[in-house]
């Protein structure tokens, strides 16, 4: 039993058996009685974000319900709180809610990190989210000195706020030192940061005691900021001022010095970026500066502004778009204007998401055996990644269920057991936060038991729905079916709708619809039953309605509201005038029936309406009063027509009718045509449907009539304007009854056993059954025996089950219909098939030819077709690798399944380990599920090309040898037989020298190279051997040592007097030689040098290093291109093309080189560092004076 949310209804056919409530499948979770066994459920906890009263105690709520009573714990910061060795700190008795005592002692700053709550009983635990406990703060305003600012009229002005940092976050508001709000309009408002923008300032805004004030709701306090003065001069004022030192061509224009188009005081520039979380409300801000004060506009790039979401705050300064969503990404443009210009301002709004559910895992209730599913889904931006735990320890450490799979967001059960009983928790997280929810598994075997109380009563007025609850609980999952009457068969007319939580709902309740009604709940383990009682109560109607009214001035007007009720309703009349109370006034009068107002005003025009209430519905009519002074002049009235009038049925034969009308008042718009509807009293009562139209000039219409039919009919008019009401219902006319017109439909012929076969089809309704007594004649026999026909006539149901037949037949099947007067015409004939049952047999002869190392071939004989006993699915072969005995104490044996559909005899089984052995087998597949195997079959796969090398390391370098170190291939694949090491030095110019090819016993993890060149650059190809050939390899570079003798002495001979000199004199040698290759390059030369002079500062030699005693070099920017593809290529092997495609840049962080008299390089190969370690890619130490002496020599 499965318990998931379906859709809300199914409506059953007419005529159907016994409507069962088939809850078998995805229904929705119900709630386990607390008196049967249950893993916990956290029913109440602390959000996540847990702001708390520091001057109050901490209350960290964990309420759980569970059979046994859950136990609880906590955890503080990922660790177990010991809560018994805190004495501030108590858990309420039968719960998890823990109190912290920090009123008397201790401080909430102590208590501060995130916790959370395990609630454990025998059948699993459920946790809590993480509560991230703080307590709120409200600190003090940094105190500041502020100086008066003093400012011209007309300019525009910011006085900063600055609240401090507090938790939660204040609201800042702006007042003066008589605590009275500032006031606020397009040219002053506060912005989102808490600032006051002013667009222009007037003489007005001159104040000493602009002071912002934070407001900590939290803890209930208040902090100001320190008063701010400011001080507007006008331009009169400041003239007076300097008149006596400036001419009059100087003084300030009162216009032209005021006056300005707008800019932005905030945001800045052109354009700037919001990122904002799905659900938040999004707001966007724009305050400019001008004079006039310019005015905010909003737009959205490509696209509209949401009408339903979108507000403007703060005189249109501000944009919130409330629940935003991933689709209100986009350009939001705030556009300033006043008459000297405009300016413009875009924002770009991205909008992410913390996670959000698409499907929460629900509690599944499955009975032993039973399979079932737990999905978890949930979207955000970005994706958020999903996570499963079993008991609150994440399933990858959880103990293993071997009912249980995984399969990313959804965890199948299947063939479950008592032990299967756990909680799982789905976690959903990404960037921006996460989700939780707890959903338990509960493996229950329980009798049927309805929830609903017994005796229930329900009220219903006719003509509306009627819904009886059924609440029931039961493992396996109970069907349910509802009964009416001491004695009644279960519902099958068509009127009935069965909801999955067991409610029965009657669509349009009638008064023949009162009564008992029994429900029945049944699973293999039990029945229960509950009876409710159902009364149709007479709607409530106004009969007579308050009307349009047209009175003078201190005239009087009475408006009448007669209503009409169920005998048993005692009915309250309520009068509103435009949906609201009447005005206290003793003009108004009301009495049973009517409201009159006496000595009417002009205020007293409106719309008044009369409710009508009772305790199971309401109705209201209403009415306009006009009030005027002289008597009006009526004007012409366009209006639908009235309903046509005196209906008559005339010529009444068995298919036809006459019906004639008198049509109503075409209320000054002419009569384009009649629709005529039918009721059916016996089969639809109360359901109106479409007859025929006819011209707006006729008054008379000969009608169709069907067998059987219990007919009334109404007319309706049609004018421009639109449709009349109905009129009034014709008198009723019975046709006379006559045999089926049509067969049923859909007829099918499939086994629900290996012994039986169930015959079902559509019913006809009863507007097709023509006649009273509707039954089938239910006919068949086997396809290919000799076999009579078997009839047998049934009511009128919508399958019958034929008993006692052979496993897997075809049959021949048709059904007909029947009443009364005869039978319908001679029925289509179609075939179905007896019940499957499991194969007999298995497939037999299993050979197995193993293709390659990762592939075989598996064929098999088919099995008999008379054995399979059902449709043939195909064949399905189960195959698993051998374990190790470490291994299989370990886990399971992981078996794989391919599935060959239709009859075929042989498949491929790709993905195959090399050199391992497997196990195999096969079986024939039909509807009804899996035969039994074939012989397990035993084959091996070959061995394969083992995977490179795990790692490769050069160690220990000196001056001749290098040590290498490896790892063995992590995937063998077979048996290694050796290693092959292939090596070959670099030369300066990155060329590659001969290559060296040895081979190593399998045996080695270590091999030492004697007899290398000094100061030598290698690359080493290394890969592993098998019978089946050479894996991958794994390539790696080093440099063997320089003598550190040599080197010493290099630094010695750098000191002395004569080598400078020397080094000198080559120098300008080499300097003469550049300027011969450049030279001869401009020319056309083959030399490619390349010159660098214009990147040091001295055109001359570079000046030595003191710290290493090596002279600067030249280098081709060349150098540093990467060779060209195959130009380190070895001469016997072919190299990765991520090997070949190197560059000198790889060797090291670049090439100091020398070049030659004829242009070509000769200095070593180096890096710029003075000295690294000769080990994996780092590069070798640059060439001493010596090396670059002897160079030239």
């Amino acid at each position: 039993m499965q318990l998931e949310i379906m859709p809300r209804k199914k409506r059953l056919p007419a005529g159907r058996a016994p409507l069962l409530l088939l809850l078998c499948q995805l229904v929705r979770a119900l709630d386990v009685p607390l008196d049967l066994v249950q893993p916990p459920t956290i029913t109440q906890q602390s959000p996540k974000d847990y702001i708390i009263d520091p001057r109050e105690n901490i209350v960290i709520q964990c309420e759980a319900k569970g059979k046994p009573p859950p136990s609880f714990s906590w955890t503080r910061n990922g660790t177990h709180f010991d809560i018994e060795k805190d004495p501030l700190v108590t858990m309420k008795p039968g719960s998890g809610t823990l109190t912290i005592n920090i009123m008397s002692e201790g401080k909430a700053e102590t208590y501060e990190g995130v916790y959370q709550c395990t609630a454990r009983n025998e059948r699993g635990a459920a946790i809590s989210n993480n509560i991230v406990v703080r307590p709120s703060r409200s600190p003090l305003w940094t105190k500041e000195k502020l100086e008066p600012i003093t400012l011209r009229n007309g300019q525009s002005l910011i006085l900063p706020c600055r609240p401090p940092l507090g938790l939660p976050p204040p609201i800042i508001f702006w007042m003066d030192n008589s605590f009275q709000r500032l006031p606020q309009s397009e040219r002053v408002s506060q912005g989102l940061n808490g600032d006051l923008y002013f667009s222009n300032v007037l003489p007005e805004d001159t104040r000493e005691d602009y002071i912002c004030y934070a407001r900590f709701n939290h803890t209930q306090t208040i902090q100001q900021k320190q008063p701010i003065s400011v001080k507007v001069i006008s331009v009169d004022e400041l003239n007076d001022t300097i008149a006596a030192n400036l001419n009059d061509s100087e003084f300030y224009s009162a216009k032209s010095n005021r006056e300005r188009p707008p800019t932005f005081l905030t945001p800045e520039g052109n354009a700037s970026h919001k990122e904002e979380l799905r659900g938040n409300v999004l707001s966007l801000e724009c305050i400019a500066e001008g004079l006039p004060t310019p005015i905010i506009y909003w737009i959205k790039e490509d696209g509209t502004l949401p009408i339903n979401r979108t507000f403007y705050k703060n005189f249109k300064k501000t944009l919130q778009i409330i629940q935003v969503s991933e689709a209100d990404s986009g350009n939001y443009q705030c556009i300033a204007k006043n008459p000297l210009g405009a300016i413009y301002h875009t924002i770009s709004v991205t909008v992410k998401a913390a996670p959000y559910w698409i499907m929460a895992p629900q509690n599944l209730v499955l009975s032993p055996g039973e399979d079932g599913r737990l999905i978890c889904r949930a979207n955000g931006n970005p994706k958020p990644r999903i996570s499963w735990l079993s008991n609150g320890v994440p399933i990858e450490i959880a103990p293993d269920d071997p009912s249980r799979n995984i399969d990313g967001d959804t965890i199948i059960f299947s063939n479950v057991q008592e032990r299967s009983s756990a909680v799982y928790q789905c976690n959903a997280s990404n960037e921006y936060g996460y989700l939780l929810a707890n959903a338990f598994v509960n493996v229950l075997a329980e009798p049927p038991r309805i929830l609903t109380s017994a005796n229930t009563l329900y009220q219903v007025i006719t003509d509306r729905p009627a819904l009886l609850d059924c609440a029931f609980f039961g493992s396996p999952l109970p069907t349910v079916e509802w009964f009416k009457g001491a004695k009644g068969s279960a519902l099958r007319e068509d009127i009935y709708v069965l909801h999955e939580n067991g409610t029965l709902e009657i669509p349009v309740a009638q008064k023949d619809s009162t009564g008992t009604y029994t429900c029945v709940a049944r699973n293999k383990l039990g029945m229960a039953k509950n009876e409710v009682h159902l009364e149709i109560k007479d709607a409530t109607r106004i009969i007579k309605q308050p009307e349009y009214a047209v009175v003078q001035r201190g005239g009087t007007v009475s408006f009448e509201c007669k209503v009409k009720h169920d005998h048993t309703l005692i009915p309250t009349i309520t009068w509103l005038k435009d949906s609201g109370e009447l005005p206290n006034d003793g003009r108004f009068t009301v009495d049973k029936d009517h409201l009159v107002v006496a000595d009417v005003w002009d205020n007293d025009g409106g719309t008044y309406t009369c409710v009508a209430n009772t305790t199971l519905d309401n109705v209201s009519a209403s009415a306009v009063l006009s009030v005027v002074a002289p008597t009006p002049t009526p004007a012409p009235t366009y209006d639908v027509p009235n309903p046509p009038f005196d209906l008559e049925l005339t010529d009444q034969l068995d298919k036809s009718v006459q019906l004639s009308w008198t049509p109503g008042n075409d209320n000054n718009s002419p009569i384009t045509k009649f629709i005529i509807e039918y009721e059916d009293a016996m089969h639809e009562a109360g359901l109106w449907h479409h007859q025929t139209e006819v011209s707006g000039m006729q008054t008379t219409a000969q009608l169709k009539l069907s067998p059987y039919v219990n007919y009334s009919f109404r007319v309706m008019a049609v004018n421009s304007l639109g449709r009349s009401l109905p009129s009034e219902a014709s008198e009723q006319y019975l046709t006379k009854a006559a045999e089926p017109d049509t067969n049923p439909t859909a007829v099918e012929g499939l086994g629900s056993e290996p012994d039986n076969l169930v015959i079902t089809w559509k019913p006809l309704n009863g507007f097709e059954s023509n006649g009273p007594g509707l039954q089938y004649k239910v006919s068949w026999r086997q396809k290919d025996g000799d076999d009579e026909w078997t009839s047998v006539v049934v009511a009128n149901v919508s399958k019958y089950i034929v008993s006692g037949t052979p496993t897997f037949v075809p049959y021949l099947i048709k059904v007909q219909a029947l009443n009364d007067v005869g039978f319908a015409p001679e029925p289509a004939v179609v075939m179905g098939h007896s019940g499957e049952d499991l194969p007999m047999v298995a497939p037999g002869n299993v050979r197995v030819n193993v293709v390659n190392s990762t592939l075989a071939e598996v064929h098999w004989d088919p099995v008999p077709l008379k054995s399979i006993r059902g449709h043939l699915q195909g064949y399905r072969i189960y195959y698993w690798k051998a374990q190790s005995s470490s291994k299989r104490n370990r886990r399971h044996l992981e078996k794989k399944i391919l599935t060959f559909q239709g009859s075929k005899t042989h498949g491929m089984l790709p993905g195959l380990e090399p050199f391992s052995h497997y196990t195999l087998n096969v079986r024939v597949v039909n509807g009804k599920g899996e035969g039994p195997a074939s012989p397990d079959r035993v084959f091996t796969t070959p061995e394969g090309v083992p995977s490179a090398p795990s790692s490769l390391k050069i160690v220990n370098p000196t001056l001749d040898s290098l040590t290498l170190e490896w790892d063995p291939p992590s995937r063998p694949n077979g048996i290694l037989t050796e290693y092959t090491l292939k090596y070959q030095p670099i030369n300066s110019t990155h060329e590659l020298g001969p290559l060296v090819d040895l081979k190593i016993p399998a045996n080695k993890t270590r091999w030492t190279l004697k007899n290398l060149n000094f100061s030598t650059r290698y690359k080493f190809y290394f890969y592993a051997q098998t019978a089946a050939g050479s894996g991958s390899q794994i390539t790696e570079e080093a440099v063997t040592n320089v003598d550190e003798a040599m080197a010493s002495r290099q630094v010695d001979i750098a000191t002395q007097g004569w080598f400078i000199g020397l080094m000198c004199a080559v120098a300008l040698l080499i300097l003469i030689l550049l300027i011969v290759c450049f030279i001869r390059r401009n020319k056309g030369g083959k030399y490619p040098v390349k010159e660098k002079e214009d990147a040091h500062a001295d055109p001359e030699i570079q000046p030595m290093k003191e710290d290493d005693g090596t002279f600067g070099e030249y280098s081709d920017a060349e150098d540093h291109k990467p060779l060209k593809k195959g130009s380190r290529t070895p001469s016997d092997r072919t190299v990765k093309k991520e090997d070949s495609d190197d560059s000198l840049v790889d060797y090291g962080e670049g090439v100091n080189g020398q070049f030659n008299e004829d242009g070509s390089f000769i200095g070593q190969y180096s890096g710029k560092k003075e000295k690294e370690p000769a080990e994996g890619n780092e590069s070798s130490e640059a060439p001493s004076p010596v090396n670059a002496m002897n160079s030239f020599v």
